[in-house]
């Protein structure tokens, strides 16, 4: 059963930074896009950002574009979330996203997303 592990959220102040981590225990994992979305309360859940197996190939959302910077280690099967000068409304349940096998976009459809992470909460405070 493919699973993932987040970790690295909490609570920060405005303009601070956290690193979130993601493990996957998919034997794929090297041909898997990932990514991250997020969810505040009475929101939809939406698109942070993706990478995709080439891990030269990033897609973020315009909110976060130029702040947040995401990346993968294959060799530990682990994509991360680095979150600069984090705003209040960054505050959200982050969930990493293992995208269906072979999935070719667009990353920001959380219907190809194969797995998720059980979320990790990120809270900045003003």
């Amino acid at each position: 059963q493919e699973q993932l592990a987040e970790s690295g959220g909490g609570l920060v102040q405005a303009g601070g930074s956290l690193r979130l981590s993601c493990k996957s225990n998919e034997r794929t994992f090297t041909s898997r896009p990932m990514g991250w979305f997020r969810q505040a309360p009475g929101k939809e859940r939406e698109f942070v950002s993706a990478i995709h197996w080439n891990p030269d190939t990033t897609y973020y959302s315009d909110s976060v574009k130029g702040r947040f910077t995401i990346s993968r280690d294959n060799a530990k099967s682990t994509v991360y979330l680095q979150m600069n000068t984090l705003k209040p409304e960054d505050s959200a349940l982050y969930y990493c996203a293992q995208y269906r096998f072979l999935f070719g976009g667009p990353y920001t459809d959380a219907r190809g997303v194969g797995t998720w992470g059980q979320g990790t909460q990120v809270t900045v405070s003003s």
